[in-house]
């Protein structure tokens, strides 16, 4: 995302970070999950996740069913609220004593509805999602809540074609829409649902918090691979929807992300949901829910990201915000900024003038073996302590961009004298097979930086250091 800003280095080199999401479990996790994971009520803390998960497969499928039972019942009680809001009579919503079953696999999908969340993709296919609705041996259901922007129409225009879906006879009792999106409806949704779908349009998603909060409850994530399921999925903890990336006509790629989730749904999700051993028990299901639990119980908690804000981050700025300040006046920070005034101001004079490499030793060019580099640097008045020069190196793409590169530090000669021209040597390893490209560069050196791309200087060939003749072997 911020390569463009530091044109010349390398992707990973960016001196921009991240820290995914994470939840407040206290806030979000059920209690009935708190007794399996040893943490009380109100207690901050304390969450041994392995230990839920290495509860009884009878005990962990019994909390389900609580909590699924709890969100059917709450979801009856919102589903007639909103009926008689929307001026139905009494008499008219008997229905609803009969939407939803304690005793079906049970979907959730509640969040903002902007158009690149896709609220309404599951409703590519009318037909085929009302077959999996009502399947007579495996049905599935499914509770929607959102809200949209007041200033967002393509968002309202959603809800409205999924209101109306929803509303259809023949499936009102096994999907539903719930107005009014707020947090306490959110809590028995991420603690009732036994899957979590979320089907973004790749790559949009910035994170998606709401399926932490599900599979801190246990629940399975069904998900397009985006936000933090992209980062964490592992084949175990859920399922993921394919994403047709590379189809440029929209339509067509609902229409494939669509067939392929009801496919998950059919082939995949719903026959692991009912298939049940002598006591009743999904036992691959809770297999995957104890995975969920170990493997995200521990990584989706804000505490993980406030410990990784703290030492990314906010550890090394204070680090450098003492050294900076030194013992006393700021002497380093008025080094640092001279220093870069200096090197701005001569970088536009820094060249490469000449590069030239050999096999090292008398191996050649073969695996296992050597470059012996020799570069000669024009520093525009600069020293050798304020500089580094680097041989890159590693396999080029069709483009000849070197991919994944790795670095080797040169040396520069000793002169006695200052000179124009420095001369640096140094090997690079031939240490993987098939195509191999190098090229070498010169960055500003100071020990007071805080990151090599800091100043956004680095001085390249003009034209490119050198690429091998076939593959190595």
């Amino acid at each position: 995302m911020f390569a463009g800003l530091w044109p010349g280095f390398d992707t990973g080199e960016v001196p921009i970070g991240s820290v995914t999401n994470g939840v407040h479990s206290p806030t979000w996790v059920a209690p009935e999950i708190r007794f399996l994971a040893g943490s009380s009520p109100g207690e901050v803390g304390g969450w041994d996740w392995e230990r839920a998960a290495a509860a009884p497969a009878s005990q962990i499928w019994e909390t389900r069913h609580a909590l699924r039972a709890r969100l059917v019942a709450e979801t009856r009680r919102r589903l007639r609220a909103s009926w008689r809001q929307r001026g139905a009579s009494g008499a008219e919503l008997t229905w609803i004593d009969d939407a939803l079953d304690e005793h079906v696999l049970t979907i959730g999908f509640a969040r903002r509805v902007p158009s690149y969340k896709r609220l309404t993709l599951m409703l590519n296919g009318p037909a085929q999602l009302a077959l999996l609705l009502n399947d007579p041996a495996r049905p599935i259901q499914i509770i929607v809540a959102g809200k949209a922007h007041p200033a967002d129409d393509g968002g309202k225009a959603l809800i409205q074609q999924m209101v109306q879906y929803s509303d259809s006879p023949d499936v009102r009792r096994r999907i539903v829409f719930l107005p009014d999106y707020d947090m306490a409806m959110a809590h028995t949704l991420v603690q009732g649902c036994d899957v979590w779908l979320n089907n973004p349009l790749r790559p949009l998603e910035a994170c998606g918090t709401s399926g932490m909060k599900a599979a801190l409850n246990g629940g399975l994530n069904v998900s397009v691979r985006d936000g933090w399921w992209d980062e964490w999925y592992d084949g175990g903890n859920g399922w993921e929807i394919p994403s047709a990336d590379g189809v440029a006509d929209a339509t067509r790629r609902d229409e494939l992300e669509a067939t392929a989730l009801y496919e998950l749904l059919a082939k995949s999700v719903a026959p692991m949901f009912y298939d049940r051993d002598a006591d009743g028990v999904p036992l691959s299901w809770v297999d995957r829910i104890r995975h969920t639990l170990r493997s995200l119980g521990p990584t989706v908690q804000a505490e993980r990201m406030v410990r990784e804000y703290v030492s990314a981050l906010y550890v090394p700025a204070a680090a450098s915000s003492r050294m900076l300040a030194g013992v006393s006046g700021f002497g380093p920070a008025r080094e640092l900024a001279a220093w870069k005034q200096r090197v701005r101001q001569a970088w536009p004079h820094v060249r490469v003038e000449h590069v030239e490499a050999e096999a090292a030793g008398s191996t050649g060019q073969r695996l296992g073996s050597a470059l012996a580099v020799h570069v000669l640097v024009a520093l525009g008045g600069l020293t050798q302590d304020d500089v580094t020069v680097e041989a890159v190196y590693g396999r080029p793409d069709e483009d000849d961009e070197i991919v994944r590169p790795s670095y080797v530090t040169l040396t520069a000669e000793p002169s006695s004298e200052p000179v124009a021209l420095l001369r640096y040597v140094g090997e690079i390893p031939l240490d993987r097979p098939g195509p191999f490209g190098y090229t070498v560069r010169v960055l500003p050196r100071h020990r007071l930086l805080a990151d090599r791309a800091e100043l956004g200087l680095v001085t390249f060939p003009q034209a490119p250091a050198g690429m091998t003749n076939g593959d190595l072997r």
